[in-house]
């Protein structure tokens, strides 16, 4: 049957598949536009089968709030070019998958992945389509949700970093002080919100690296030990959240600043997610 350029254009709408790729599509399904778009999905999974061992470093992320501020989401979709990364369609796709998320919470990448993503595509199956779309393989790498009385996003020029905070106050002047907090985080990187929240394994390395430097100095065995606990309170100032000289006024810690701009306003939680 007669292939139209209505019928291409509304594939191609549908699908964001190219001219030439959505016609050849309807061709071999002789018109049938829902085999169509079943052979469209079939070429992205053959696409994502045969770049399935490349690298994709480059990408967009994201992070965005519920309307309410008690919640929030972040996540990273790679491909493999920055090229794609910086494609207005591409950081729109992104988009869709955030507010997906948004919408549903979910606690997972699996969970999000499994989410439909409209009457006939789960997230998965729409991120395989897109491979076949776009010609690179793609990757929802990384992806988590915050709650709390107040959750703060922050997403950096470029797209290839983003953080959330999370606060125990939801007022106008916790909300300001959030994002001052979230650039924080993206500027300085840290690894807890305090000291407390610092993985034992960690400390442990910190502790045998600044043994192993004092012994390197010359000093004795007993000294070395007292040198190493004092270099991992330092570690812990320059590497936790509360801790950290803030930014922009480094005679504050960031716990003073939240607290000299609320009594008792404190960040409970946080995520940093970075290209690099």
């Amino acid at each position: 049957m007669a292939i139209t350029a209505a019928d291409v254009n509304k594939l191609r709408q549908q699908t964001g598949a190219g001219m030439m790729d959505c016609k050849n599509a309807l061709v071999e399904a002789n018109g049938d536009f829902e085999a169509a778009v079943d052979i469209l999905r079939k070429k992205g999974q053959k696409i994502a089968a045969k770049r399935g061992d490349n690298d994709a470093k480059e990408g967009v992320i994201l992070a965005q709030t519920t309307g309410d501020g008690k919640a929030g989401v972040i996540l990273t979709l790679n491909c493999e070019t920055d090229f794609v990364a910086k494609n207005e369609g591409y950081v729109s796709l992104v988009q869709s998958l955030i507010n997906k998320a948004l919408e549903n919470l979910p606690e997972s990448v699996e969970a999000l992945k499994a989410l439909s993503y409209d009457d006939k595509l789960s997230i998965d199956e729409k991120i395989t389509e897109q491979i076949g779309v776009i010609g690179e393989k793609l990757d929802l790498s990384g992806y988590a949700v915050l709650r709390g009385d107040k959750v703060v996003a922050y997403n950096h020029p470029g797209n290839q970093l983003a953080t959330l905070v999370v606060l125990n106050s939801a007022s106008d002047t916790a909300s300001e002080a959030g994002r001052q907090v979230a650039m924080q985080v993206a500027a300085m990187n840290p690894i807890a919100v305090t000291k407390d929240g610092v993985d034992s394994r960690t400390i442990e390395r910190e502790v045998e690296i600044g043994k192993e430097l004092a012994i390197q100095e010359g000093k004795a065995p007993d000294m070395a030990e007292k040198i190493a606990l004092g270099r991992l309170n330092k570690f812990f100032q320059e590497n936790t959240l509360l801790s950290q000289q803030f930014v922009r006024d480094n005679k504050l810690t960031v716990e003073q600043f939240l607290n000299s701009t609320e009594k008792g306003l404190t960040v409970t939680d946080f995520k940093r997610f970075s290209l690099s």
